[in-house]
């Protein structure tokens, strides 16, 4: 048997074990940093998804070409890009291509790429893909034309971009996630059309702030649609580049008719916030319902189709409709926090930043990129010149050239003689000698002629561009502008105010209105002129549509800011802002009050009573069935709770009948 010898001594170094984990473990750091976790804050790619992108570009994918297989663009990945596993391409791939993951996707997928349920995409095998026009036009466009600068990639066999020549701000549009080693990027993505009018808004005016930006982007949008309560958490996130925003799925509660069976209450959720599993939701309702943490729920169903989605969650009948969807928004999914942390990595370090330097840097970016194509383009048009040049010389000069050529020996002496006669460059006497003889024609040489003037225009142009800041900011302004034109979507996600969030009421007008409260416990607000003035012994007109045994109980007129008093039979007050409670038409039946009072079903709204201050020397008089009356001072009906506050105690079988 053999044993291996030890090294011999000078090959062994001695390391202090403490230095040399610091050094390794921070250059592991750095490069997980750098090359995989965090997207660049210029075209909002990380590495992965570049080298995607790039590929299937090479493979010609384009949005107007056939799909071809993943399988294809995942091995052409590996092989020339990205030498990781396969299952990491394919899982970038996939998301790049989910209309719920991205706002605008960025790859076209055909087959099955997933669901918002969580449930895994086919294999790579069986699904195809190519790039959005989206992707075509804004990202790669002009990617041949020196914009980026090109690295080797693992092998030095091949070259890869640096960065995407993007046109627009990808990285806010779609937004990001990722875990480095010792930070993390979150960033939530944003509407198209709101982030060119920003990007506009900046160039117009370099010294706007974040706040003013903000009149231009008011904030995420998401692509699952959805809620955002309050702007406070937009605010923070914007200036500083950390904050919570709170989104919430959209529910309204619905009556359900059932055949043979009285109606039903049941909230029916139709949007969900950003990255909610909606099947993981739905066992979360079931577990929270058969623990007892939410009473009043008899059933939760799935009836989501090919035409949205659609969460039926049935209540029991002496459930409150509005309590029962406040606890589902406190304990699940339906309500969450999206927490910002806008890092990315510029030239190359990572810094967190708001939403001013997110477009200062792309358009920092932007500006060197144009003025790298502008460049390229003006050398290429002054070869091309240059050789008209040759072309116009030898067509001036025709008879003594050809008389040159057909008495040269051979080719490199006619191409000297060429260059020392008529002092032209090797590239121009190359060009005479490749000349066809058809070119020799008068409608030939007016053509290299107006070839020629047409050259000193586009170069004399593109010197202008150069020398001139404001005429790139133009052209990147007319990019911007065509882009936002071919692919702008309306906005998804709607921005609530929050319940305590202060200046809200200063958004909302105050305008004068009707409320009407029918017997069987409907509501609606219709602004005052839908009752303007009518022509003498018409016929009048109708202000409500109702059912056949009910009738109009209360009717008053307010202002939109008031508070609305709703007193009850039992004695208990109910508060609402008068602009909380839905504008319906006049043909329109209403709204049922229990979706927005947690009003019993065997308790009768008597009194409703219009305030639009609490002073301390009005007040409130109460009749009771029996006879007793009581007078209670207004202010201390100026802060009721969600859930009621009682102004009257009654004696058994007495009711409070009248307030005024």
């Amino acid at each position: 048997m053999t044993f291996s010898q030890e090294p011999p001594q000078d090959r062994i170094i001695p390391t202090d074990l403490r230095n040399e984990m610091q050094r390794s473990y921070l250059e592991y750091a750095m490069s997980v940093i750098v090359g995989r976790a965090l997207p660049d804050a210029r075209d909002g790619l990380k590495p992965v998804h570049r080298r995607i992108l790039y590929a299937m570009h090479e493979l010609g994918l384009t949005h107007d070409r056939p799909f071809r297989k993943c399988a294809r663009v995942v091995g052409e990945v590996l092989g020339k890009y990205h030498p990781h596993g396969d299952t990491a391409v394919y899982d970038a791939l996939v998301r790049m291509a989910q209309d719920f993951s991205m706002r605008s996707p960025l790859i076209d997928g055909h087959g099955n790429f997933g669901s918002i349920d969580n449930d895994p995409p086919a294999a790579m095998r069986y699904t195809e893909c190519r790039l959005t026009a989206l992707t075509t036009n804004s990202l790669l466009q002009d990617i041949e034309s020196e914009t980026v600068d090109f690295v080797d990639n693992f092998d030095g066999s091949q070259q890869e971009p640096t960065v995407m020549p993007s046109r627009i701000p990808q990285l806010l549009l779609n937004g990001s996630s990722g875990i480095a080693v010792g930070m993390a990027t979150n960033i939530p993505p944003h509407n198209l059309g709101e982030i060119i009018d920003g990007l506009v808004a900046l160039i117009e005016n370099p010294e706007i702030t974040d706040l003013e930006l903000m009149q231009h982007i008011p904030g995420p949008d998401f692509p699952t649609g959805g809620q955002i309560l309050g702007r406070t958490g937009i605010r923070e996130a914007f200036t500083t580049g950390r904050g919570s925003i709170t989104m919430r799925g959209v529910a309204n509660i619905e009556t359900i008719e059932q055949r043979g069976r009285p109606d039903k209450e049941a909230i029916i959720i139709t949007e969900l916030p950003y990255q909610t599993n909606k099947a993981a939701l739905i066992e979360k309702i079931a577990e929270l319902v058969n623990d007892r943490k939410i009473e009043g729920i008899s059933d939760v169903r799935d009836e989501s189709d090919r035409d949205g989605m659609r969460i039926v969650i049935e209540l029991r009948r002496d459930a409150y409709p509005r309590v029962v969807l406040n606890n589902l928004y406190k304990q699940t999914p339906i309500q969450a926090n999206f927490g910002a942390n806008m890092l990315a990595l510029v030239n190359g370090e990572p810094q967190l930043l708001t939403l001013k330097q997110f477009l200062n840097v792309f358009l920092d970016f932007r500006i060197e990129a144009i003025t790298r194509r502008t460049q390229y383009q003006l050398r290429k048009a002054e070869e091309r010149d240059h050789l008209l040049q040759g072309l116009l010389i030898a067509l001036a000069n025709l008879d003594a050239i050809i008389n040159l050529i057909r008495h040269a020996a051979d080719t490199a002496t006619a191409k000297q003689q060429l260059i020392t006669t008529y002092e032209l460059s090797e590239a121009q006497a190359d060009a005479i000698l490749q000349m066809q003889l058809r070119r020799l024609t008068a409608l030939e040489a007016e053509k290299i002629q107006q070839e020629h003037d047409d050259l000193q225009r586009q170069i004399a142009d593109l010197n202008d561009i150069l020398a001139r800041r404001e005429r790139i900011l133009g052209i990147i302004t007319t990019e911007v502008t065509q882009l936002r034109t071919a692919h702008a979507t309306p906005r998804r996600t709607v921005i609530e105010q929050s319940e305590d969030e202060i200046g809200d009421i200063d958004l909302i007008a105050n305008e004068k209105a009707v409320i009407l409260l029918t017997e069987q416990g409907y509501i609606k607000r219709m602004p005052l002129n839908t009752f303007e003035s009518q022509n003498r012994a018409t016929r009048g007109k109708a202000g409500a549509r109702m059912k056949e045994d009910d009738a109009v109980e209360h009717f008053i007129t307010c202002c939109d800011h008031d508070s609305v008093l709703f007193f009850s039979d039992r004695g208990v007050v109910y508060a609402l802002k008068a602009y909380q409670i839905p504008v319906s038409s006049r043909n329109a039946r209403g709204t049922p009050i229990v979706q927005l009072l947690p009003i019993p079903h065997e308790e009768k709204i008597t009194s409703v009573v219009p305030v639009s201050d609490f002073p301390e020397d009005v007040y409130l008089v109460m009749l009771t069935n029996k006879g007793y009356i009581k007078k209670t001072a207004l202010a201390a009906f100026s802060n009721i709770r969600a859930n009621g506050l009682i102004a009257i105690s009654l004696e058994e079988g007495d009711q409070l009948r009248w307030v005024r």
